[in-house]
């Protein structure tokens, strides 16, 4: 039995995958609740892509350096600030407030994105 319902849990979640995670929501296995997903912004060829994400409140964002050089992740306000990231390298924020949340590479500042929570 408990085979089967890890499994059934895994569909929702492999759908939301699939189907662009940024504003999909998971549901636990048996519970009928639903959680919103992690959502990966790839740092790549000086830019962040997506650039832009909607996301529900309660999503962790999660932004990963693929580029060949270093980079970093400042909202324009301060809420959130990551370490120097090298090749690979992950940081990660929960945004539990709604609104909307500009960021930068502090490197290169040309580098822009933004969050918006809904």
């Amino acid at each position: 039995m408990r085979i089967r319902v890890y499994i059934a849990g895994l569909v929702p979640l492999a759908t939301a995958l699939l189907l662009g995670a940024s504003q999909a929501k998971v549901e636990s296995a048996g519970t009928g609740q639903t959680q919103p997903a992690a959502v990966e912004v790839k740092i790549d060829n000086f830019s962040f892509g997506p650039a832009t994400i909607t996301i529900p409140a309660g999503t962790t964002v999660t932004w990963t350096n693929r580029d060949d050089i270093p980079h970093t992740v400042v909202s324009d306000d301060k809420i959130f600030k990551s370490k120097v990231l090298d090749i690979d390298e992950k940081f990660s924020y929960t945004f539990s407030k709604p609104g909307s949340y500009p960021y930068f590479c502090s490197i290169h500042p040309k580098m822009t994105g933004k969050v918006v929570v809904q």
